[in-house]
């Protein structure tokens, strides 16, 4: 991964989880402690180290609810805060960084830094207002005791990964992250057909059916699975969500309001690969999306990963040129997936 490419996803997917934080508080700008939160689901170095010093999500929630207080209390105001609720965003917008965590966010990425998590986790212990040191005494932490364990060399979580090789001719597109729930509940909403619309962003509603013709690259494998999901031949149609998530209209063209799913591989609780066609499109490829998915202290590692097959005859020839916008589109729909399953749990 290039410098610029871990920077613009650190830049992203952090702020987005400290907007979805602040959101949850009733609070249209996500200032340094809704950043430190974010950091506390990163799947990167920088949460893993937070997480096993025991600084988790909900444990980050209460420390940032305490100095909340005491921030009222030292003004002389008597006064309890409003309880959080659920995350808003993505159903409203309006929601924003502070001027001072988009600056810091913005040195992690300077000349000399690493611009990942790490860098901004760095930047916040050295920040001057001292919000994080105070967060990190509610802890019983100190910025030395998390900047020591960011000094020592870790290794990352042993993703149990499939045995099945990239064929020739074939796209990828994948994303590592972190998810705050244990594996069997985020198995449980990844291996059901009839969940996917709550992680596709894409998905309105997904009905069995009995058409056996959707062709597929392999028979579907079943390990240590069972119930419907996992039987060979099973088929789904999933319709697409005619509203964006705020309710607005959508509009989707009517080859693209179909897709047709099946499994090719669910090994429980470990991974599943489903295979996506577009019934009313046949020159949109098909995609096999594959999620992996192992423990993690405080939750679970996830990779996802989405495989296509380049286009074929004179297609082909715009291949070097379409690629890279495949690309980019597909890492789109791969964040927004990885995002809204961490929402599920959060």
């Amino acid at each position: 991964m290039s410098r610029f490419t871990r920077y613009a996803t650190t830049s992203q997917s952090l702020s987005l989880a400290a907007m979805e934080e602040a959101s949850r508080r009733g609070l249209r700008e996500a200032d340094l402690q809704d950043l430190f939160l974010a950091l506390t689901l990163s799947g990167q170095s920088a949460g893993r180290v937070l997480r096993d010093l025991g600084i988790t999500i909900d444990a980050g929630r209460t420390a940032v609810e305490e100095y909340q207080k005491e921030q009222i209390a030292s003004l002389g105001i008597n006064a309890s805060l409003p309880p959080a609720g659920d995350i808003v965003l993505p159903k409203a917008g309006g929601y924003e960084l502070s001027k001072r965590a988009r600056d810091l966010i913005g040195r992690a990425g300077d000349k000399g830094r690493t611009a990942d998590a790490a860098a901004v986790l760095r930047e916040l212990l050295d920040e001057p207002s001292g919000v994080v040191t105070d967060l990190l005494e509610q802890l019983n932490t100190t910025p030395a005791m998390v900047i020591a364990a960011l000094d020592t060399p870790s290794t990352p979580p042993v993703q149990n990964k499939g045995t099945r090789s990239r064929r020739r001719g074939e796209c990828t597109v994948g994303n590592e992250s972190f998810v705050p729930a244990p594996i069997n509940d985020v198995w449980g909403l990844l291996s059901d057909p009839e969940r996917i619309p709550e992680w596709d962003p894409m998905a309105g509603t997904v009905e069995p059916t009995l058409d056996e013709t959707v062709s597929s690259p392999a028979t579907a494998e079943n390990h240590g699975s069972s119930g419907e999901a996992a039987k060979a031949g099973a088929a789904w149609t999933i319709y697409a969500s005619m509203t964006y998530p705020d309710g607005k209209p959508l509009k989707v063209h009517e080859k693209f309001r179909r897709r047709t799913l099946k499994v090719l591989h669910m090994t429980s609780p470990s991974r599943i690969s489903w295979f996506l066609t577009y019934p009313d499109s046949i020159t949109n490829p098909p995609m096999t999306r594959t999620f992996e998915l192992a423990p993690a202290t405080g939750g679970t590692h996830l990779t996802i990963t989405m495989t296509w097959a380049q286009r074929q005859g004179w297609q082909r020839l715009l291949g070097p040129v379409l690629l890279p916008l495949r690309r980019f589109l597909t890492w789109i729909m791969v964040t927004q997936i990885r995002d809204t399953i961490s929402r599920a749990f959060r």
